[in-house]
């Protein structure tokens, strides 16, 4: 119950709609109802006349029953376009508050959760959602008006019939609720296969130049494979069980004409019904068995919906770790004073990776990180922009908390490169633009210059509007770099993280990216995760931090007089050069 209240709420933008589309159904139930007694009122009254009276009677017979069936055809015709199309829309607003609501999530959610599974979530599992939306409230009410309408007109023939009847319909329905409870298990079992199939397949076809390379194909093809085949196996689940729910009710509907035909001749036999109220009685146990059908048919769709619908809200309720404090303010104009004080932060179940670390970065200067892996170098980055929270301490810009800032303007003022560049599918120069959505072509232009990209893409037969490939595999790993970085000249933000921006690449790129950066650099907080030692000489300090913490701290050359672990760590790339 608590599922279908929360469904209920997507139907508040629609409730014009969806009132017209109840009433379009009520009165298309109420001409199904009224067949039966209208000629019923014929055979007792109107058919019993003279042949003259009848045959003037069609004219006004026939002439009312096409109006009739013309009001329902109308009402039919809305119940179909316009209530399939509320249905959609509903769709379509549960898909894009779950789009807006992982663009909400957190980092740690995605360390947690596959893309192909989310994946899932946001297509196929609310692909059901509108024939829920639509036929459920409909489906439903209509039923229920038709069940209950042909039981009281029912019950006017023949009292004694009707509750025979009415014990066969429990029975049916305790029957149908035992089928329902395990259907939805299975379903939702259903859903869950699928999502791992997706999983495998967007897992498979994103690292396919890996596959290839390393000529695994089979293994992917096993892999996928038993995903498949466990899905297959939930499927037949679900049809094992589907069938027998269908048979069992096939079975009970025709339990009750027997029923009708078995009592009904019995009471004709004491004389307490006419043949020809058996004949209308047996019209109305039509009408009553439409909607026992149409509901039966229904009760795949709705599980599916509903299965799907409990896997949207396992998303949309989970809350963001990441979220602006109460009383939050922008930051503005910010000059770019970082101070880390007494930091500390873990991963959820991992062992510390930050202990009490103390760091404080002037506006304009350079910072520099270097040392081995899991030594914390990115997390520390990774903590400025909020992307996880400290566990213990604080970091300030200009004094100010970084929690007691929105996190829109402070991410606002940073500006990342990566040594991993995600390239959107696109154009070179919508990729550029991502660094400031409204920026005019002459600004795309002067910042791929500032990035040393300007020439290489005039170069290209479509210029800016040449196509960079899902993820920019068109493009070399130092022409990805760059248009990275024409992306963040863009942005133009105060503070900048370089995150081994140039270890991927060759000498010859490096130079070139390297130039790039130091001229994005200038005028800007910058703190660098650095691979090549020789990209950092000129830092301001250079913090060296291994898994015990920060161990050495100064310039470059203060750090290789010290004779330790930078200069140990210089030296090695220096004689492998030399190499």
């Amino acid at each position: 119950m608590q599922t279908l209240k929360k469904f209920i709420r997507f139907y508040k933008p629609y409730k014009k709609l969806f009132f017209v589309d109840m009433l379009c159904a009520l009165i298309a139930s109420a001409i199904d109802l009224a067949f039966p007694q209208i000629l019923n009122l014929l055979t007792k009254d109107v058919f019993t006349g003279s042949s003259s009276q009848i045959i003037r009677s069609l004219w006004i017979i026939g002439i009312g029953l096409i109006l009739m069936y013309i009001v329902r055809y109308f009402c039919q015709y809305f119940i179909t376009s316009w209530g399939h199309i509320m249905g959609a829309r509903m769709e379509s607003d549960m898909r894009q508050e779950l789009f807006d609501h992982y663009q909400k999530l957190s980092f740690s959610y995605y360390d947690k959760n596959n893309t192909g599974e989310m994946m899932s979530k946001l297509i196929s599992d609310l692909f059901d959602i509108t024939e829920l939306a639509h036929h459920g409230p409909e489906n439903f009410f209509i039923s229920a008006i038709k069940i209950i309408g042909s039981f009281i007109l029912l019950a006017m023939i023949n009292v004694p019939m009707t509750l025979i009847l009415l014990a066969v319909t429990l029975i049916m329905g305790v029957f149908s609720l035992f089928k329902n409870r395990k259907m939805r298990s299975v379903f939702f079992d259903n859903r869950k296969k699928i999502a791992n199939v997706n999983s495998r397949l967007q897992d498979s076809l994103s690292g396919i130049r890996v596959v290839q390379s390393f000529a695994n194909e089979e293994i992917e093809k096993d892999k996928f494979c038993e995903s498949n085949l466990k899905f297959l196996d939930s499927k037949k689940d679900s049809y094992f069980i589907m069938g027998s729910f269908h048979a069992g009710n096939s079975f009970f509907q025709g339990l009750l004409y027997t029923v009708v035909l078995v009592s009904g001749g019995f009471f004709i036999a004491k004389g307490t019904l006419r043949a020809a109220d058996l004949a209308i009685y047996a019209l109305y146990i039509g009408i009553f068995l439409n909607p026992l059908d149409v509901l039966i048919n229904f009760t795949e769709a709705f599980q599916k919906g509903l299965s799907g619908f409990r896997r949207f809200l396992d998303v949309v309720e989970t809350k963001p770790e990441i979220l602006d404090r109460k009383g939050a303010k922008p930051l503005v104009n910010p000059r770019g004073d970082i101070s880390y004080n007494n930091v500390s932060f873990r991963y959820e179940n991992d062992s510390e990776v930050l202990d009490n670390v103390n760091i404080s970065i002037k506006a304009g200067k350079t910072i520099a990180f270097v040392g081995p892996s899991g030594g914390g170098k990115t997390t520390l980055c990774s903590l400025l922009p909020r992307f996880y929270d400290v566990t213990e301490g604080q970091i300030t810009i200009d004094g100010k908390d970084i929690r007691d800032i929105t996190l829109k303007s402070l991410r606002n003022c940073i500006g990342i490169v990566q040594q991993d560049v995600y390239l959107f599918a696109g154009s070179i120069g919508e990729n550029i633009a991502y660094g400031k959505p409204d920026a005019s072509e002459q600004e795309i232009i002067q910042a791929a210059k500032n990035a040393n990209i300007h020439d290489f893409v005039m170069s290209l037969e479509d210029g800016y509007d040449t196509y960079v490939g899902e993820r920019g595999t068109r493009l070399s790993g130092g022409q990805k770099q760059r248009i990275a970085i024409a992306r963040v000249f863009l942005k133009n933000p105060p503070i900048l993280i370089l995150d081994e921006a140039t270890s991927a690449l060759d000498n010859e790129s490096e130079r070139h990216i390297q130039a790039s950066l130091e001229h994005l650099a200038k005028n800007r907080t910058t703190i660098v995760i650095a691979h090549r030692l020789s990209t950092i000489r000129n830092a301001d300090e250079i913090i060296v931090i291994n898994q015990s913490g920060i161990q050495e701290r100064g310039t470059h050359d203060e750090l290789l007089n010290l004779n330790g672990l930078y200069s140990k760590y210089y030296n090695m790339q220096f004689e492998g050069l030399g190499d």
